[in-house]
């Protein structure tokens, strides 16, 4: 019995399938672990989510910023974008089934036998563990009820960047959303900054990578997390593992066994992209 973490999926069905090969999984035995951006930029968006879906209870996934993109779409609130290579799925026979499956799952998971915690962006310094448990299901409470559309219409938005528990309603909602499947960059009290996308080096001071900043989360569990494709995988600090490799971009698709420490890696099919995140 295996657990294998993947990175930013991205509609890269193919390389998903030839990376699960590498290491022979099997999902009668194994879990896998996905980092969210199932979705959008690779051409086998549809594909990935079927099978994803059909994998059932050995999956532990976590949604990202462009699995929520895809519901605001199909939900008519938000446009799609040609680059985004999602009217393949949008026009499937399946389509309602697929998305009704997909906006029920967690931005939150946690193994306290591993001590591992999975969200697509990270975990915010401003919080500890319970605080994310907390507004990570209040999110997904929305998103699996029949107001969904309402949130997901008010959903876009910087602001409100800063956590205080007296935040409520949409501001609250619309906070978590952003720490759990879009930060980046963080002030160095934890205040979100939700504009910056430089690479770590090049970010305008005092912003400072979220992972850089002291949190209560990472001194007793390991992070996983997607999202930031520039990161290349480098640059975290010990317990904290960036997992998004730019597949979808042209660069590779990877894995972590989890029980070895060991990384597996498969190639894209496309040529290497500078086009933004």
């Amino acid at each position: 019995m295996s657990t294998y973490l993947i990175g930013d999926v991205h509609g890269c069905y193919d390389e998903l399938r030839a990376l699960l090969a590498q290491v022979h999984f099997d999902p009668a035995q194994d879990t896998l672990w996905l980092t969210g951006d199932l979705v959008a930029r690779g051409p086998g968006s549809l594909e990935v989510l079927r099978y994803v879906k059909s994998l059932g209870d050995c999956v532990r996934l976590v949604l990202g910023n462009h699995d929520l993109h895809l519901l605001a779409v199909f939900a008519g609130i938000s446009r799609n974008k040609p680059k985004d290579r999602l009217t393949h799925l949008l026009e499937a026979a399946d389509a309602d089934e697929l998305i009704n499956w997909l906006r029920r799952q967690p931005l939150l998971q946690i193994d306290e036998e591993k001590k591992l915690v999975m969200a697509h962006a990270g975990i915010t310094p401003q919080w500890d563990l319970e605080t994310a448990k907390l507004c990570a299901r209040e999110v997904e409470a929305v998103l699996s009820s029949d107001s969904y559309p309402l949130f997901l219409d008010a959903m876009y938005g910087d602001m409100p960047n800063n956590w205080t528990p007296d935040l409520t309603g949409l501001a609250r909602l619309r906070f978590s959303t952003n720490a759990l499947t879009r930060m980046r960059f963080c002030f160095p009290n934890g205040q979100l900054d939700m504009i910056c996308k430089e690479t770590p080096a090049s970010a305008p001071p005092p912003l400072r990578p979220w992972f850089q900043i002291e949190s209560p989360v990472a001194r007793d569990y390991t992070i996983v997390f997607g999202h930031w494709a520039s990161l290349e995988g480098k640059g975290t600090p010990e317990g904290i593992i960036g997992l998004d490799t730019g597949c979808c971009w042209g660069g590779t698709l990877t894995l972590l066994h989890w029980e070895s420490g060991q990384y597996y890696v498969q190639a894209s099919n496309r040529t290497k992209s500078l086009e933004e995140q």
